[in-house]
Order: C-alpha cells, then sequence, then structure tokens
C-alpha cells in the first residue's frame, strides 16, 4: 500500500524529532507542528487534520523518511495515511490506485463578471476580511475597527483581530488580509505584536502564498525608525508568498487624511478578490463607484454595525490594595477571574466592583483621566489607556497583578489618593504667570509677542506629561520627604523660569524656590523618572539642568555643591569616583602623609578652594580620620543627613553607583 497523507493529532510536545528527520515535510513552533504548505495539494499550513494529500513528487522522494518521522515520534501522534486505509473508509466505493489517490482536488472556477455587473462578486463565495491590528496606545485598533465598518460598503465581511493571541497558521486560509501596525519606541513592536512576529519570522517561504494584503503602518517622524514595525509586516508577507495588492501607507501622528486615502484603495482592491481567491484588477474601479454610489446604511440602529473585536479570554489573578478608614487598617483582596486579554485596568476595575465586591473604592474617570493614576506590580499607569495583558506576563496562563495606590500620596480609601498635598505645593510656587515688556509684531489682528519656535517646542516638552500625580508618583524622594515639592511642580517651575515671557522678578523668585531645601537639590534619584513614559527622558534632562543651574547659582559652596565638586574633582584627577575618601578612610591620618606623595592632597589644596569657599570646612579633617584637607561636610564617624541627595549625586557622575 503507498501512502497518501500524512496529519498530526492533538498533543505534540514539539521535541522537533520530527523537524529533525524530514525538514521539507514538518515545521515544529513553540506551540506545535505543522505540514509545510508546499508539499500538500491544497497548499495549507496547519496539522492537516483534514488529511489533504501530498504532492506526488514529494511522496516519491521522501516516502521511506515519512515512515521514520512517525517511528521517530516519542508520542505517537503523527499518524501515516494509506491508500489501503482510504478505501477501508469508504466501502462502497472502489479502491483507488495510488496515484488517483493524490491526485489534485477540484478548485472552484473563478466567477467571471461582464460590464459593470459586480453584484455577482461582491456577493457570491467566500468575502471575509481579516484585518490583525498592532497597537501600543490603541490607535491601531480604533483604525482597524473603522476598517470594519467601512467593509461592509464593498461587500466584504470585516472581523477585527487582536495581533495578540492571534493563530498565524490560520493566516494560510484567508484570502484577504489588512494589517494595521502602529511603532512603539525605537522601532519595536507593539506589545500585543511581538508574540506573532516571532512566530512569522520562523514561518517557511510560500505559507502565505493564497494571502491578499495590504499594511497601514502608524508612526511618528520625531523617531529615527519611523513606521519601522509596518514595514517589517509589509517585507515578511511578502517573504512568506503573500500578493501586495496596495502599496504599504506611511502615517505620522496625524494619521487620519493617509489613513482614508489608503483604505478607500486597500477595500477596492481586496474586495476584487472573488471567492475563489482570484484578482481581478480590472474591475477595482467599478467597485470603487459602487461603494460611494451606496446609500444603504448598515445593520446597527445608529447606522453603524460595531464589528467584534476578536480576543482570547485570559485568567486573571488580581490583589487590590484595600483601606479601612475606620480601623486604620491596610490588606489586600485578591479575585481570580477570567476577563478579555484587551480589557483595560479601568474596565476590569469596574467588573469587579460590579460583579463581586460592591464596595471597592477606586478613582473613576475617562480612559485619559489623568487623576485615575494607579500602580500595578510597581508600574504607574492611567488604567484607562492600558491593556489588562500588558502589565503582566502570562505565567502559565494566568496573569498576576498587584493593584495598588500611587507612592507618596495620602490613601483615602481603597485604591483612592488624596491629590490635595501636591496641590498646594504646586499653589506655593505662585504658578501664575507674572509677564514681563517684550518684543512684539504688528498683525492684522493686532499687536502680538513672539518667541523662537525652537524655545517655544523646548518649553512646551518640558511640562508635556500625561498625568502630574504619574510624574510625582515617580520620585523616589516623594514618598519620604513631607516638604519636597516633587518633580511635576518643579518641571512646570523650571519651565516658566526659562519663558522669555517672564519678568526679572518672577525669575528670581523661581531660582529661590529651585535651591530651596525643598527644591530640586531634595531630589532623590532621576534615573526613575527617566523610566517613566516617552515625556519622562525629557522631563528628568529638564530636571537635572535645574539642579545644576542652581548649584552654579552657590558657586559649587553649599553642602550639595561640596559634594558634587568633591567628585568630580576626584573623578577628573583619579578617573576613579571617590576613590580619595576610600584612601583617607581606611588609613586615616596615615593615609594624609601618603596622599602628599601621590599628589590627592596636592589637588584637594588648589582645586578646592577655587570654588571661592573656605580653605577648611571642618577641623575633623585635621584631627580625626578621615584627615587630611578639603571641604567635605561630615559623613564618616557621624550621621549624614538626607544620604539620599548624596546618592543622586553619585548616580549623576557615574552610572556604576
Amino acid at each position: 500500500m503507498a501512502i497518501v497523507s500524512v496529519y498530526i493529532e492533538e498533543g505534540c510536545i514539539t521535541c522537533d524529532a520530527c523537524e529533525e528527520i524530514l525538514p521539507e515535510v514538518f515545521h515544529v513552533t513553540d506551540d506545535t507542528c505543522f505540514i509545510h504548505a508546499e508539499v500538500r495539494l491544497d497548499g495549507g499550513y496547519d496539522r492537516n487534520e483534514g488529511k489533504a494529500g501530498l504532492k506526488p513528487e514529494t511522496l516519491a522522494s521522501f516516502e521511506d523518511d515519512l515512515l521514520d518521522a512517525a517511528d521517530g515520534c516519542p508520542v505517537d501522534v503523527i499518524i501515516i495515511v494509506e491508500s489501503g486505509e482510504a478505501a477501508a473508509a469508504e466501502p462502497e466505493e472502489a479502491a483507488a490506485p495510488a496515484v488517483e489517490a493524490a491526485a489534485e482536488p477540484m478548485v472552484s472556477e473563478p466567477i467571471e463578471v461582464a460590464g459593470d455587473d459586480i453584484d455577482e462578486l461582491l456577493s457570491v463565495g467566500d468575502r471575509s476580511l481579516a484585518i490583525l491590528f498592532g497597537s501600543q496606545s490603541g490607535n491601531s485598533e480604533e483604525l482597524a475597527a473603522k476598517l470594519a465598518k467601512q467593509a461592509a460598503d464593498y461587500g466584504l465581511e470585516g472581523t477585527v483581530y487582536d495581533m495578540d493571541g492571534f493563530d498565524f497558521s490560520s493566516l494560510s486560509g484567508m484570502k484577504r488580509v489588512l494589517i494595521v501596525c502602529s511603532t512603539w519606541g525605537e522601532g519595536e513592536m507593539p506589545d500585543n505584536a511581538e508574540d506573532l512576529w516571532q512566530i512569522s519570522t520562523k514561518s517557511p517561504a510560500g505559507s502565505l502564498s493564497g494571502v491578499h494584503y495590504s499594511v497601514c503602518a502608524l508612526g511618528d517622524t520625531s523617531y529615527e525608525l519611523f513606521c519601522e514595525s509596518g514595514k517589517e509586516w509589509d517585507e515578511q508577507f511578502e517573504k512568506l508568498g503573500a500578493t501586495r495588492l496596495v502599496d504599504r501607507v506611511d502615517c505620522d501622528v496625524d494619521y487620519d487624511a493617509p489613513a482614508a486615502a489608503w483604505a478607500l484603495e486597500a477595500l477596492a482592491a481586496l474586495a476584487a478578490v472573488d471567492g475563489a481567491g482570484v484578482y481581478h484588477e480590472d474591475m477595482v474601479e467599478a467597485i470603487k463607484a459602487h461603494a460611494a454610489g451606496d446609500v444603504g446604511g448598515a445593520d446597527g440602529e445608529d447606522g453603524f454595525s460595531v464589528p467584534v473585536l476578536t480576543a482570547a479570554a485570559v485568567q486573571a489573578e488580581l490583589s487590590i490594595f484595600r483601606y479601612d478608614p475606620e480601623q486604620a487598617s491596610t490588606g489586600s483582596d485578591t479575585w481570580v477571574c477570567a476577563m478579555p486579554g484587551n480589557l483595560s485596568l479601568l474596565e476590569a476595575l469596574r467588573t469587579i466592583k460590579s460583579t463581586h465586591d460592591g464596595s471597592l473604592s477606586f478613582r473613576d474617570g475617562a480612559a485619559d483621566d489623568p487623576s485615575t493614576a494607579i500602580c500595578v506590580n510597581g508600574r504607574l499607569v492611567l488604567p484607562g489607556m492600558i491593556r489588562l495583558d500588558a502589565v503582566a506576563p502570562n505565567r502559565d496562563g494566568v496573569l498576576s497583578l498587584r493593584v495598588d495606590p500611587l507612592p507618596g500620596f495620602e490613601v483615602i480609601r481603597d485604591l483612592v489618593v488624596d491629590h490635595w498635598p501636591m496641590e498646594r505645593r504646586r499653589e506655593s510656587t505662585e504658578p501664575w504667570m507674572v509677564a514681563a515688556t517684550r518684543e512684539g509684531a504688528t498683525t492684522m489682528q493686532g499687536p502680538i509677542g513672539v518667541m523662537d519656535p525652537n524655545v517655544a517646542s523646548a518649553l512646551h516638552s518640558i511640562t508635556d506629561f500625561s498625568s502630574a500625580a504619574l510624574l510625582q508618583a515617580s520620585s523616589d524622594a516623594v514618598p519620604h520627604a513631607n516638604g519636597y515639592l516633587g518633580p511635576s511642580v518643579l518641571a512646570s517651575a523650571w519651565a516658566r523660569r526659562n519663558d522669555p515671557r517672564s519678568s526679572h522678578s518672577s525669575v528670581a523668585s523661581l531660582d529661590s524656590i529651585l535651591g530651596s531645601p525643598n527644591g530640586i537639590k531634595a531630589e532623590t534619584d532621576l534615573a526613575s523618572i527617566r523610566r517613566q513614559n516617552g515625556s519622562g527622558v525629557v522631563i528628568s534632562e529638564a530636571l537635572l539642568d535645574a539642579r545644576t543651574h542652581v548649584l552654579e547659582q552657590d558657586a559649587f559652596t553649599g553642602r550639595h555643591g561640596k559634594h558634587v565638586w568633591w567628585y568630580a574633582w576626584t573623578l577628573k584627577s583619579s578617573g576613579k569616583v571617590n576613590d580619595t575618601v576610600l584612601y583617607r578612610q581606611v588609613l586615616g591620618p596615615i593615609g594624609l602623609i601618603g596622599n602628599l606623595t601621590s599628589g590627592v592632597t596636592a589637588r584637594m589644596m588648589t582645586g578646592f578652594t577655587r570654588t571661592g569657599g573656605d580653605m577648611f570646612y571642618d577641623m575633623l579633617a585635621m584631627v580625626a580620620p578621615p584627615a587630611g584637607f578639603g571641604k567635605m561636610p561630615r559623613q564618616f564617624n557621624s550621621s549624614v543627613e538626607n544620604h539620599h541627595e548624596v546618592v543622586a549625586i553619585f548616580n549623576e557622575l557615574d552610572g556604576r553607583f
């Protein structure tokens, strides 16, 4: 008996045994094993559960290897179908010769369209359209939903798929696919698209040979790798054998107009693919006219049909902070529930409140409400703007999330925090404009002040953060320094201080605020701010500039200036942060004598006096370890107040700390 087909049952353990024996037929992924499309008569790419026959040339070349691969499977899920088995399954028909059993399957003829009659083309056969979105902030998801609504005008049945959890192998059976993908960070895939992308890079060439597609890429020209993710999807689909019907469009931040123009072309072209997967290019213009003249409404009551967003449900274990104001006690409650992976955190909290515990308290509001900020697994987020499965890894099919209030804020109840202390600090900086006389220009609307565009952009970027509460909570010093004004207040003050419209008196007042004990010098470590969203880098740089400015105003003679000058000079002289301090700390008075020959004392006596301060800061430097010249404040053999400030200086000077 001759081999006809091969298929794979459930239970594959992805051991790679079959692929090692016969990679021309078997392909193993992280999840299961597949049969290559190029060896099958149906051109499919899956486990071949339909038991499609193998091509005659494949059987002629690899018949013995197929048997070896089946024997090598440790779990016996590779099943060889022979011609006798096929005949036994259908006893009423005579057993067909092996060659006939492997004959080409019957393929339906392409739909013939004559003249301007396109009703048959737009209504007969498979009219499905798969729309896959990769999104970080929600723009791609929103655009995908709009495309699904428009698809009905072109005789297509649009279905929106979240890339997260999507079965890549199912694409081989689809005739029409649209990709809408944004780019995250410096050319990275969005979180929900990364896994699917990795699977696609491991797929064999030709696996998408029957697919027609087009790509809409969303990005930001301010980044070096503009629309990189969309470009990668476009190239990958082409590598896998798919047919590009409309060229990719690369959209900037204002994507509405270019995306709309692309949609008109892409939907019309994909609509010209008939039910058998044949592209009728000569019908594209007629389809455009048909769609433009179709005044019929959609199925929904408001004139639109809302597409179903397909997303797999995930098991979520949510541990939520609870606070009892009457008992002044804290703790956490934990719920385990199944929710769609694309559900926002805010929607998840609403679901728990409505179905499990009506006493749960949290600050509710619009999706982008800056006051709804919370802490999830140590990450500061706006819960309405982030997906449930984007803040925790999926381990054994369960998402584990710990939901807490923002650090550094007074807790009122459960997740609700009091923003009023932050507002009082902001109020203390007198956050209103005291304008100065400046140059202007005469326009048709009257005199108007002028400002250099680069200056205006820089000032705007300093205060361009989505939530003042999030920025304030990102500081490591805020929870421990009650008087500290905080980064959100100081960033705004620094922007006003550099605004050319501010008066001299206002600038002097802001300098005093920034240089006060509760000003920028009280910040522990700007790295915690820098790690936040995209604006965190700009804001941390601005706050570092503010700190440098304050120290320059004091001529480096204050306590913070002494720290900066000491360690900066030591780094400059020796290349090693704090080696002089360590030398003197270990050897004491003997170290002073040793420093005479090493040149350290000479550097201290000449270099440290250039700050304009006293030669001796403390007699401790002369009579007790660590002995030596210099202006270091008491920090050895005695406690150091606000030691976190010293740590901050270390971190700014040398990333090794």
